[in-house]
């Protein structure tokens, strides 16, 4: 059952249109290109401050698509037939935190790569981003769920889903992004601490906001 879950999940989320789980790629790619062109060609500032801008091009890519991971099924009405058959609805949602990360954290780690070539960051502080989105890509996608339900039932819930998400992800971006100057593991450590208190306690809020939605 959880795997035709998470299937279907993927489905959704790989072909669900909009943009599917290319719209964050290319979002974090063009800030990638375009910061360049913002501060000019000045090989060693891009270096020092490329790791920095890439983490919250990561973050705002995972704002993106929050709007479609809770509201849609809220709408037609797969969390109630799931009650009905006794399954709990955070079970569910910690399928779709699964779903939601597969759909855009490695295509994200994937893109950093060519995004750091653009930036011209060195070796090293690449391996650094990489472990850091790997630690931290997994807590973002837990927040973004947490918000999706919370906002699911209200008019212009994506726009305040955003507003929301930012500071929830603040302590994942200050030690992803700490451990780019200080890349002694301990930042690393920290924000896949963080990644994990996040995605363990996403499927029992965001199935308490599910239920609350279901029941006004």
């Amino acid at each position: 059952m959880i795997s035709a879950l998470l299937r279907r999940d993927l489905g959704l989320l790989f072909g669900g249109g909009r943009g599917g789980p290319w719209l964050p790629v290319l979002f974090f790619v063009a800030v990638a290109v375009l910061f360049p062109f913002a501060v000019g060609p000045d090989a060693p500032l891009l270096a020092r401050t490329g790791g920095g801008v890439l983490w919250v091009a990561a973050l705002l890519a995972a704002i993106l698509p929050i709007d479609r991971l809770v509201a849609p099924d809220l709408e037609s009405g797969f969390f109630d037939q799931f009650a009905l058959r006794g399954i709990s609805e955070e079970l569910v949602l910690a399928v779709r935190l699964l779903a939601h990360w597969l759909s855009f954290g490695p295509l994200l780690l994937l893109a950093a790569l060519p995004a750091s070539a653009l930036l011209g960051l060195p070796g090293e502080t690449t391996r650094t981003l990489l472990l850091g989105l790997l630690a931290g890509t997994p807590g973002l996608a837990a927040i973004g769920l947490v918000i999706s339900a919370l906002t699911a039932t209200l008019r212009g819930g994506t726009a305040l889903g955003g507003l929301l998400l930012i500071p929830l992800a603040v302590p994942v971006l200050i030690f992803g992004a700490g451990a780019l100057a200080n890349p002694d593991g301990a930042g690393l450590a920290l924000c896949g601490a963080i990644s994990l208190a996040l995605c363990a306690v996403a499927p029992f809020a965001s199935g308490a906001a599910v239920r609350a939605a279901r029941e006004t």
